[in-house]
């Protein structure tokens, strides 16, 4: 907990001067990504409300009435990234779907926009038609979007609960980074994932075109088995998206009093998020396989994985590596302090617990850690792809100093994530969530108190941004630069100021504000 007013004092050295900001646009070249997007079906805020109630402006997200609306899940959303790391362009992987057919519709929008419908769409209905019945087992349904996957772009499932016509999806890339965020407001859901890419970007690139649909086809699987459950299925409905979407319903139905559905509910949403990883990553390793004679240093890309799934009061995390999702809520019983919750795991040498875990996986291995880095490789101990730390194939295809001389017993790297679901209450404000950038100069407590106090005073403006922007200038102050000194080294050089990092503020329910995106780039 932290006094807000004092937060107000001691942070004043990060307030941006006029000439500062001024700089700061001039400069951030990088600022690749920078989108805002608020739900129109909420009212703004009027402030004289919360006054005649005796309420301060100054608390004003603490009057948070989300459950007004059954489709508050959020009501503005923000995301911003900066570049430190030098990457190639885009590349072949996977018999080109990687490449410039798909991703640069993800890089650097301005605002969200509607999903152009998937060229497989149609096949997948098809199936559905001629085999009668939707598709109702998991390993079918596996095959099916495997194979589809691989002889065409990613598919997206067309059921309801997220419908073509209904979802908007806003994304981009910073360096080896990769943001995410899919919404279908009608319906009241959020998905936003954060790729943090290393030794290339190919792993990123590869979760950023294929685990959203992954997510989809197995949240689709659940809403088949709540259908079969309940006998909802009738043999005439013969077609994926002529089904009433039972998930929506489901959803509503998880927020009664009967406690035992609702925690088995949100534990098949998070089994979901699970499996759509555990498949993206076997399909990524696959791909690998098959292309390493020509590309063998994929073996050695991977990406952290960082996911989330809001819906009404529903909020499911998952996480693999060390990015962070952080809560800020301000409960009413504790005097209105702003708090600071992280919701995910760090999966590093640097958390104790993993680092006694890995060495515990290994107790012939005398040298599980060198230099501080697993294998003198890597400090996150579960990570997505990162073949050769997995199996020993992928580090056979790898010579001289690269590649591992004494993998003795792997895995040594974990795809097991981590998952956590909370119910969002009217205390609850907004989620930040971030690469490991972000916290290498700012502690849980601070970004959520810079957001807030950005909030409140500028309740028009672009939060994630401004987080980019105070970590800027902290990154410059420690290296005895100015901004614009640090602004112009180049892209690669900087990476010893400072990681790529990439920011989604998420603000929840019907809060009281509105936002416009920032497009100044």
């Amino acid at each position: 907990m932290v006094d807000v007013e004092l937060f107000v004092k001691e942070t004043s050295d990060h307030s941006i001067s006029s000439e500062e900001e001024d700089i700061l646009v001039r400069s951030c070249s990088n600022l690749n990504v920078s989108f805002g997007y608020h739900c129109d079906s909420h009212q703004s805020f009027s402030p004289e409300n919360d006054h005649g109630n005796g309420i301060s402006p100054k608390n004003t997200f603490g009057t948070n009435t989300m459950m007004g609306s059954r489709n508050g899940s959020f009501t503005c959303l923000s995301g911003a990234a900066i570049s430190a790391n030098f990457t190639l362009a885009n590349t072949n992987i996977c018999n080109g779907l990687i490449g410039e057919e798909i991703l640069p519709e993800l890089d650097s929008p301005n605002s969200f926009r509607k999903i152009v419908s998937s060229p497989s769409m149609s096949r997948l209905d098809s199936f559905s038609t001629s085999q009668g019945s939707p598709v109702s087992t998991e390993s079918s349904i596996f095959e099916i979007s495997k194979n589809l996957w691989r002889s065409s772009a990613p598919t997206t499932v067309s059921s309801n609960f997220l419908t073509n016509t209904e979802v908007k999806m806003a994304g981009g890339a910073a360096g080896e980074d990769r943001v995410q965020a899919v919404c279908s407001e009608k319906n009241g859901w959020l998905i936003c994932g954060i790729y943090d890419g290393f030794n290339g970007r190919d792993a990123a690139d590869f979760l950023a075109v294929t685990l959203y649909d992954n997510i989809v086809y197995y949240l689709y699987l659940l809403e088949n088995r709540i259908k079969q459950q309940n006998g909802l299925y009738n043999s005439s409905e013969s077609s994926l998206d002529g089904l009433k979407s039972e998930l929506t319903l489901a959803m509503r139905n998880s927020e009664n009093e009967d406690i035992k559905f609702s925690e088995t509910f949100r534990s098949g949403v998070l089994n979901c998020l699970s499996t759509a990883v555990e498949q993206a990553e076997n399909d990524f390793l696959c791909m690998v396989e098959q292309e390493m004679d020509d590309r063998p240093d994929l073996v050695s890309v991977g990406s952290c994985v960082l996911v989330l799934l809001l819906h009404g009061t529903d909020l499911c995390i998952l996480n693999m590596g060390d990015s962070r999702a952080v809560l800020a809520s301000m409960p009413y019983v504790e005097n209105g302090a702003l708090k600071a919750a992280q919701l995910t795991e760090t999966h590093s040498l640097e958390n104790p617990s993993e680092y006694q875990r890995l060495l515990a996986a290994h107790p012939n291995d005398s040298s599980v850690v060198r230099g501080n880095k697993i294998k003198g490789k890597l400090k996150v101990t579960r990570a997505f792809g990162v073949g050769y730390l997995k199996q020993r194939k992928f580090n056979d295809a790898l010579m001289g100093i690269l590649r591992v001389r004494d993998l003795s017993s792997p895995p040594y790297v974990y795809t097991n994530p981590h998952t956590l679901s909370h119910k969002v209450t009217d205390d609850d404000l907004f989620v930040v969530l971030g690469s490991d950038g972000l916290f290498d100069f700012f502690s849980n407590d601070e970004v959520v108190l810079l957001v807030y106090q950005f909030m409140h005073d500028n309740p028009m403006g672009d939060p994630a941004k401004y987080l980019i922007e105070q970590l800027i200038l902290k990154a410059a102050k420690e290296a005895a630069l100015t901004a614009e000194e640090l602004m112009r080294i180049p892209v690669g050089s900087r990476r010893k100021y400072h990681d790529d990092v990439t920011v989604v503020v998420i603000t929840l329910g019907n809060a009281q504000r509105t936002m416009t995106a920032s497009t100044s780039m």
